[in-house]
């Protein structure tokens, strides 16, 4: 079975963006998905890019614009200012992290988390918030507390795995023949790229 590194971070506008289409694309073609949550702000430091309130300007307006196209294309709301924007994004991540090691499906859980920021006004830092995220993706609340070690371990390590496979933004999948595709608009490119056109 194929599979997909899923290197993404939960306060990221597009990796919200991409909504549940690598998981249809998975699906499609028989691709497990190994999610990985990381810390967008230290990658940035480790592979040369700058952190939003450090660009310029120009950039950051353009940024806003982008995203309100992007959400209009794909039919998604997005406050491009939310109330909870940056928010410490470790405990969802962990959260994320706990349930992967739990079993079933994690794709609604990291959706859930992903909407929380951009269109529902929550902060994702919030424990409260992280336990309504995953009841409401079906699962056990009380994993917010469990194996808070391992997540920090894994969440590290997340972010070195992603460092020396070439990773420098989010959402960023790699396959396993070591292509790598940076955005949720390269999606179709990693379809393409799975079914063997390019």
């Amino acid at each position: 079975m194929a599979r997909i590194d899923y290197f993404f971070s939960t306060i990221s506008p597009f990796t919200y963006l991409a909504g549940n289409r690598l998981e249809e694309i998975a699906e499609a073609h028989g691709a497990t998905v190994a999610y990985k949550p990381l810390d967008v702000t230290a990658l940035y430091a480790r592979t040369g890019g700058t952190p939003l309130p450090e660009r310029h300007p120009s950039r950051q307006e353009y940024r806003l614009q982008d995203l309100r196209r992007r959400a209009a294309l794909v039919g998604m709301p997005i406050n491009l200012r939310p109330a909870h924007f940056p928010t410490n994004p470790a405990p969802s991540s962990y959260a994320i992290i706990a349930a992967q090691r739990s079993g079933g499906d994690v794709g609604p859980l990291v959706q859930a988390f992903l909407r929380a920021v951009w269109a529902e006004e929550k902060d994702i830092a919030d424990d409260a918030v992280v336990r309504e995220c995953l009841g409401n993706s079906g699962y056990d609340p009380t994993l917010a507390d469990s194996g808070l070690l391992t997540g920090a371990e894994t969440y590290s390590a997340n972010l070195e795995e992603a460092v020396m496979r070439g990773v420098f933004g989010a959402p960023f999948y790699i396959t396993e023949d070591d292509e790598r595709f940076w955005g949720h608009d390269r999606l179709d490119d990693l379809e393409a790229h799975l079914d063997g056109k390019v």
